[in-house]
């Protein structure tokens, strides 16, 4: 596992060399010293609480606020929701940029995370006391950009301090805190639903604390002595957002393996409430019963899939096979729902597409931490371009699918095409990981 550039096959064959198989560590992986179990700890809190402040108001509070300002009006939420995950999607390599060129007392990520946080947490404040719909969106904006700055800096932290040997555990139980945290985030606020502002603001009190907690105690070294880089004008932080996919062969082939994968996955959940009322015969709203049901039994079988793909691809030192059992299992989830017409059918095929999501993201954040380009100049915001391949795909499905829910259907929408063609793109982002990516075993 290594962060340097490997040669692919075909250039070790040009020279004339014989391929080994993956490079070996390097020099700064081997000299990382493994986190310590309550580090480790205050990290997956601190992601736990980071993500119940922003799930929260994006799966509960933002609505149930909308419709007292403006009754009705569903079309607003969806703007709102839009307009804060374009605005995040924008700012990542950016903000990734600057935190890897800040030279400070307090390191290079403790500032975004205080400043992250407290953005977001004001943010929440604007959108409890929101007289109208301009200023609630507004404050959607910007908790979307503090509690994603907040996010994505703590993952940058996991490139920074994790051995090689605790990056699959740590990538699994982070996965599994930011399943679980808007769950009882919705749980706690729902018990004050009629206190407008406390559904904003009690989760991210818990996420401002949980945050603190890990600032206090998990100390960056000083970086006022490192070597400042060359001055950073317009051009090159607009090329934040590029790189050359021939000086990083490997990491190239996994952000495509994630691209294809997640857009597989964001095909089937754009239109699932409809796939279950179309299926089973209900109307809309007999079906947000069973989309909770299925939510259940989703958080279980993806809680266990993060959990033990993480910790077992550390023991066993792997990472590939498990990215294709994860394409293999999605697929298989996406056969059955596609051919189900039942409720039992639809819920054990939902449960199989979610362990399969499960299982690749935790082996993808671990392998993605492995042959990280650059990672102690520049992690920052090559993770951030990470975050693309997740995100960029969830914009795009959705306006996708409707092409393939049309065609050849007659009389109802084509969930079967819809289904298999998710399941043929997930399993073809497994093969390109498993065949393609040769850093990681």
């Amino acid at each position: 596992m290594t962060t340097s550039r490997r040669r692919s096959a075909s250039e070790a064959a040009e020279d004339g060399t014989k391929d080994t198989g993956p490079a070996p560590a390097s020099p700064s992986d081997l000299t990382l010293p493994r986190l310590s179990r309550g580090r480790i700890a205050l990290l997956v809190a601190a992601t736990f609480g980071a993500a119940m402040a922003l799930m929260v108001p994006m799966a509960f509070s933002l609505a149930l606020r909308a419709d007292r300002l403006a009754p009705g009006d569903e079309a607003a939420v969806g703007y709102i929701l839009g307009i804060g995950s374009a605005l995040s999607l924008i700012t990542g390599p950016p903000i990734g940029t600057f935190s890897d060129r800040t030279r400070s007392r307090l390191g290079r990520r403790t500032p975004y995370l205080i400043g992250g946080g407290v953005l977001g947490m004001a943010a929440l404040v604007v959108m409890a006391y929101a007289p109208n719909i301009t200023v609630l969106g507004a404050g959607w904006a910007l908790a979307a950009l503090g509690w994603g700055t907040v996010l994505g800096t703590l993952s940058t932290l996991q490139a920074d301090r994790l051995s090689p040997s605790q990056r699959g555990k740590v990538a699994g139980l982070t996965g599994a805190t930011t399943m679980v945290a808007p769950v009882v985030g919705v749980l706690l606020v729902g018990a004050v639903s009629d206190n407008h502002p406390l559904v904003f603001l009690l989760p991210g009190v818990l996420g401002a604390v949980l945050l603190a907690v890990l600032v206090v105690f998990v100390r960056e070294d000083d970086t006022r002595a490192l070597a400042v880089p060359e001055r950073l004008t317009t051009g090159r932080l607009l090329r934040a957002y590029l790189f050359d996919p021939r000086s990083y062969p490997d990491f190239t082939w996994h952000l495509l393996a994630r691209f294809v994968f997640y857009y597989g996955q964001s095909l089937y959940t754009s239109f699932v409430t409809f796939f279950y009322a179309e299926r089973l015969g209900i109307t809309l709203a007999e079906v947000a019963g069973l989309v909770a049901v299925s939510g259940g039994i989703s958080v279980v079988a993806m809680t266990a899939g993060t959990l033990g793909s993480g910790f077992l691809s550390d023991r066993l030192g792997r990472r590939r096979p498990f990215a294709l059992a994860a394409a293999v299992i999605f697929a298989a989830g996406t056969v059955a729902s596609a051919s189900a017409h039942t409720l039992a059918g639809i819920l054990a095929g939902a449960a199989l597409m979610n362990l399969g999501i499960a299982v690749f993201s935790a082996s993808s954040q671990a392998t993605v931490l492995d042959i990280l380009p650059e990672r102690e100049t520049e992690a920052g915001r090559f993770l951030a371009i990470v975050t693309l391949s997740q995100k960029v795909p969830a914009a795009l499905a959705p306006l996708t699918a409707p092409l393939l829910l049309a065609l050849g259907a007659v009389g109802e929408e084509n969930y079967t095409l819809l289904y298999l063609s998710s399941g043929v793109l997930g399993l073809l982002g497994g093969l390109i990981a498993f065949c393609r990516v040769r850093g990681v075993r």
